[in-house]
């Protein structure tokens, strides 16, 4: 009764501002993987991170080295760009799929303790009630 009285009630002012948290969020993801980008399509920038491999250990196999870390670079940043993206969007309409997404995104950036204040504010059970999620 409770949680369907609380979801009723229009949301506060903090959770109107949640989504565009994480609209910054794919944001700079976005521009990190367009510099990213920016360094592997330039021959000097390809030849830096090559030689930064071979410097590391990498000697005969930087090449493939180079390849097989800008896979997944690449991957990981346009994974995080695409949940917080979806994060937004779901927030916004005030799915329990965007909490969800926004619940990733913060136990993420939690590891670089950046998130922990985002996620309390998740784990709250008014902000889980607006969001349908008991």
């Amino acid at each position: 009764m409770l949680s369907r009285a609380l979801a009723k009630s229009s949301p506060s002012h903090g959770l109107r501002l949640l989504p565009y948290l994480f609209a910054a969020g794919a944001v700079f993801w976005l521009i990190e993987l367009t510099q990213f980008a920016a360094v592997l399509a330039a021959p000097a920038g390809r030849e830096q991170l090559v030689q930064t491999l071979a410097g590391a250990g990498f000697g005969r196999n930087a090449s493939a080295m180079l390849i097989v870390e800008s896979v997944i670079v690449v991957f990981l940043e346009a994974s995080a760009a695409v949940l917080h993206g979806a994060a937004y969007y779901g927030l916004r309409k005030f799915r329990a799929w965007g909490w969800i997404a926004a619940m990733i995104v913060s136990a993420a950036w939690s590891l670089v303790v950046v998130g922990i204040p985002v996620l309390v504010f998740l784990l709250r059970r008014r902000t889980r009630a607006a969001y349908g999620i008991p």
